[in-house]
């Protein structure tokens, strides 16, 4: 049987990065193609929109056709693809029917999700997660999101909302998270937090500070790691994943940033034994919100696929 081939965008605060996913009836995903168009988010939802689905529309007439687009998104929506939130994009976003705009314009459905359970769908299911029977995944950049993967299914909740593990409290009165909270995960331990931290101006010249033995750095990188370890040990204890997987471009330091990561996990788990504790770099690189959305979109438009799921774990029913 002939493979469906779905669009996956990204849509970032800079780039919007786009993917061409074919996905067979048996077999897994392949990915086609990888591609980026800058955001320009400075000229307002309008005109970003406008330009995204004419690139779009183009890409279906020219490389489709596409049975679906999937789009993963910086924030929240409601149930009917109302802005809510939409954190690190410039603009004025909130209250934009962005689902209708899409249905409107698109020479295909489309499909919104969060671009960090996008993340999840993608690493939880064909990347670092694959296999694995409840996985939590984090995403460190210029924000923290996260999401929680069940036997191959995105766990949302009732509300929907369920997996933004960067949006739990982890440090009482501490500073102002765009979500509107104090002392979120995010608000403590996000970019532009680890930067000001350490008195530099972007988080590469933090890892390299300290790399150089610079104090600053060292203690800006030991504290993020701390509250990022408590946010991903609490949902240890809470949720018992089989994996935890972090990705991103801050995880993109590699033990800098993952030693002090477990250090602060194995500190605040006291019911689980180390040697069971499974955290693992993402592997999709940064393709994987794109691939995910591509994923949402194709769940979206028909049955699922065989996703090979894992089998039974001791004690499931």
């Amino acid at each position: 049987m002939t493979a469906h081939r779905y669009l996956g965008v990204d849509l970032g605060a800079t780039n919007t990065k786009m993917v061409v996913l074919s996905i067979p009836a048996a077999g897994e995903p392949v990915i086609e193609s990888v591609d980026s168009i800058p955001t320009g988010g400075a000229e307002g939802h309008e005109a970003v929109l406008a330009r995204m689905i004419d690139v779009f529309n183009k890409r279906h007439d020219e490389e489709g056709p596409f049975t679906a687009l999937g789009m993963g998104t910086p924030g929240l929506f409601d149930a009917d693809g109302v802005v809510e939130i939409f954190t690190n994009l410039p603009g004025q976003w909130r209250g934009v029917p962005l689902q209708r705009i899409l249905d409107n314009g698109l020479a295909m459905s489309a499909t919104l999700i969060n671009d960090a359970r996008a993340f999840t769908l993608a690493e939880g299911r064909i990347g670092a997660g694959k296999g694995a029977g409840i996985v939590v995944c984090m995403t460190l950049g210029t924000g923290i999101g996260g999401g929680i993967m069940i036997d191959g299914e995105l766990f949302r909740g009732a509300t929907g909302f369920a997996g933004e593990i960067a949006h739990q409290t982890v440090l009482p009165d501490g500073p102002l998270c765009g979500c509107g909270n104090y002392g979120c995960a995010e608000g403590v331990a996000r970019s532009d937090r680890l930067a000001a931290m350490a008195g530099t101006e972007t988080v590469e010249e933090v890892f390299a500070g300290l790399a150089e033995g610079d104090e600053r750095c060292a203690d800006a990188v030991a504290t993020a790691g701390k509250y990022l370890g408590i946010a991903i040990a609490n949902a240890i204890t809470f949720l018992g994943p089989d994996r935890v997987v972090i990705g991103g471009g801050i995880a993109a330091a590699g033990d800098a940033i993952f030693d002090p990561i477990r250090a602060s996990v194995h500190e605040h788990v006291t019911l689980v034994a180390p040697e069971l504790i499974d955290i693992r770099p993402a592997v999709l690189g940064s393709e994987a919100g794109a691939v995910g959305a591509a994923l949402a979109a194709a769940d979206a438009a028909g049955p699922p696929s065989d996703r090979r799921r894992p089998a039974a774990r001791p004690g499931s029913a």
